[in-house]
């Protein structure tokens, strides 16, 4: 009881500094004040001595052990990088980090406006609700010991609370009288308290917590302030899951952490519970037997991988592992050799979908984790020591034929060559209308690379720019008058990975009309051939689209032909041979490699009218060379009466000597 009067006085004195916080005591009935180490809690809760009981549960998690988080796993030997300092510090002035996609932060205002929109673009207001610079300003605080930092956290942490009632649907937990209040209060807990950020401060309120708990601006009030907002968060979850997709998977990893972390609250165990559960049904529900993630979108896909990882890092932290069947860490395992499959030398990935690209470092870091988890994966553990230690597949290319996901490749060094195909079933939100589509990594270097996402949602202006990254005509497929396809679903006719000629058959019902049927040859392990061709009773133009590499790529209208120039030995010659009327098309397209950035390049597209059911046709050599100059002559023409739904025979010719057969017959 001594130690609770001293910790009452000092904490006192802090409010005083701080206007002091409200004492919730209603924070009391939300815990089971039978959990061991809270009795004195109990006892001066129970004699109406809630002041004297908020400090005596402070106490208690101040010296509370034995619950951990993955990413804090002691406080005294956290460390800030520079970027984190600086959003640290940009918070203090209310220049808050919101958003990748928009630096230098926004200032919100002295009195902070948190319904501030500078930018129409729905991320940028949803992802200001995620306070992504508290948890910087918690390592900024251990690391310098300044409790600035401590102090303008409470203090936006309760400006927050104070700005961002929560409405809910049919009703609210507020006397909002003023109908005109509500309409902005509804439309703002739209962005605010959207289950996705809710999961967002659940997950990171605990981290926040370990780093501020000792603060003498964390006051037993604030506690109880805290206790019951962070309570209002979960219960909101678990009374708003998303219906599905990697939201529901958010969702449920961290409410994994919050029923994990904070096991005093009566329903901790049933938050922890239904994490687990739904993550236990939802891997077989979102990952396909091969692996894939069901958003086929690299970028999600690498995200799945991290949520179902971190619920296992704290089911071991905290003794729960057995929780999870093996059949959920198998599968958690065959992603991680997806991903590993689909991505390039330099640890980057195809920038199918809405994906961003990977950075090594990041990379490094997932797979030194994923080793820990995996000690035996001899592969993930080449990957995490970048060669030093374990081995590599005993296989070269590989298709994962139920995601629609196929790799050739004649190496796993920096010289090598290696083709990934996209060509699958229809996938989730994340996923755009691009079967067929391809990038090609060649001797150091990513060539035809997919256009990205660049943005999300938001008003108009931002929805054009949506539109324009995801349409079908700025993929690396084919397209019937250069709409969107209306069909979305390849299948595999052929997969042949080994030999000197690769093969890959798949076809998709683009149009109503109209099916796409793309034959890639990878020939001697070296260059490629791909014959598009297109079949049905639908008329109009249809367009064969290339998205060429960033820089100087000159062509030849009268011959169709591409080719690069660049330093470092990573260059390509193009080809493209068609019908008699054939057009080429050049056009300024755009790349986005990471949200809101976008770079100029070139579209190229061959343009064929078709007026009847005649299938159009098309070949494409695509012949990677280190050297630019000199380049060789090519032909291509058909040997085949003409297209056949069971086989394909054409003939190829590179310069003076290289002349090859290639065709197939399907079973």
């Amino acid at each position: 009881m001594k130690r609770t009067i001293i910790a009452a006085t000092a904490c006192l004195m802090a409010a005083c500094v701080l206007n002091a916080q409200e004492l919730r005591p209603e924070a009391f009935d939300l815990l089971n004040l039978d959990y061991p180490g809270l009795e004195e809690v109990k006892a001066l809760h129970e004699d109406g001595k809630d002041s004297l009981a908020a400090v005596s549960l402070l106490d208690y998690y101040r010296h509370r052990t034995g619950i951990l988080t993955p990413e804090i796993r002691n406080v005294k030997k956290v460390k800030i990088s520079r970027q984190q300092q600086q959003w640290a510090d940009d918070a203090l002035d209310h220049r808050f980090f919101a958003h990748y996609g928009y630096q230098p932060s926004y200032d919100y205002g002295d009195d902070i406006d948190w319904r501030y929109w500078p930018v129409r673009d729905n991320e940028l207001r949803w992802q200001l609700h995620r306070h992504k610079w508290f948890t910087p300003m918690g390592y900024a605080y251990r690391v310098s010991g300044d409790e600035k930092y401590a102090k303008e956290w409470v203090s936006q942490y309760m400006d927050w609370i104070h700005k961002n009632p929560l409405v809910e649907t049919g009703g609210n937990e507020y006397e909002i009288t003023d109908d005109s209040q509500l309409k902005a209060d509804a439309e703002n807990s739209r962005f605010a308290w959207r289950p996705l950020e809710v999961s967002h401060r659940l997950q990171d309120q605990c981290f926040q917590f370990q780093l501020f708990i000792d603060s003498p601006y964390f006051t037993p009030a604030f506690l109880t302030e805290f206790l019951v907002n962070y309570h209002r968060h979960a219960v909101h979850i678990m009374g708003n899951w998303s219906e599905k997709g990697n939201h529901l998977l958010f969702e449920a990893q961290r409410m994994l952490y919050a029923g994990s972390f904070f096991p005093e609250f009566r329903e901790a165990a049933a938050w922890r519970q239904s994490g687990v559960d739904i993550l236990n049904e939802e891997i077989g529900v979102q990952v396909y037997d091969d692996g894939g993630q069901f958003e086929l979108d690299p970028h999600y896909h690498l995200a799945s991988i991290d949520i179902f990882v971190k619920a296992l890092q704290i089911a071991d932290l905290n003794g729960f592992r057995n929780e999870f069947p093996q059949n959920y860490i198998n599968t958690v395992e065959k992603m991680i050799v997806f991903y590993a499959n689909i991505c390039f030398p330099d640890y980057t990935n195809p920038l199918f979908s809405d994906a961003k690209l990977t950075g090594k470092r990041d990379m490094l870091r997932h797979y030194r984790k994923w080793s820990d988890i995996f000690p035996d994966n001899l592969f993930i553990k080449y990957l995490a020591t970048e060669g030093k230690e374990g081995a590599l597949p005993d296989y070269l290319s590989k298709g994962f034929l139920t995601s629609g996901f196929f790799v050739f490749r004649n190496g796993w060094g920096m010289d090598a060559t290696q083709m990934v195909v996209k060509a699958g079933p229809e996938g989730e939100w994340h996923c755009q209308p691009d079967n067929g589509t391809f990038e090609l990594w060649y001797n150091g270097r990513t060539l035809f690379q997919d256009s990205g996402s660049y943005v999300y949602a938001g008003d108009k202006e931002v929805m054009e720019w949506r539109n324009w990254f995801r349409a079908s005509a700025h993929h690396n497929t084919l397209t019937l008058g250069n709409r969107d396809f209306e069909t979305t679903e390849s299948k595999t006719l052929l997969w042949q990975p080994e030999g000197d000629v690769q093969i890959l058959v798949t076809e998709n019902p683009s149009y109503s009309g109209l099916t796409h049927r793309r034959s890639v040859f990878f020939v001697d392990r070296t260059w490629f051939v791909i014959v598009d061709e297109a079949y049905g009773d639908a008329k109009g133009t249809v367009n064969l689209h290339y998205q060429m590499p960033r820089g100087n790529v000159p062509n030849s209208r009268e011959d169709m032909t591409f080719y690069t120039d660049f330093e470092g030995g990573s260059n390509f010659m193009f080809r493209c041979f068609g019908p008699e009327g054939m057009s080429m098309k050049k056009e300024k397209g755009w790349i986005s490699t990471s949200y809101m950035k976008k770079s100029q390049r070139i579209d190229a597209s061959f343009n064929v009218r078709k007026d009847d059911s005649t299938p159009v046709r098309y070949i494409t050599i695509i012949y990677p060379k280190a050297k630019a100059g000199k380049e060789p002559s090519m032909n291509a023409k058909f040997t085949d009466r003409g297209f056949h739904d069971g086989s394909l025979k054409l003939q190829v010719k590179i310069g003076k000597e290289k002349k090859r057969t290639l065709g197939y017959t399907l079973d």
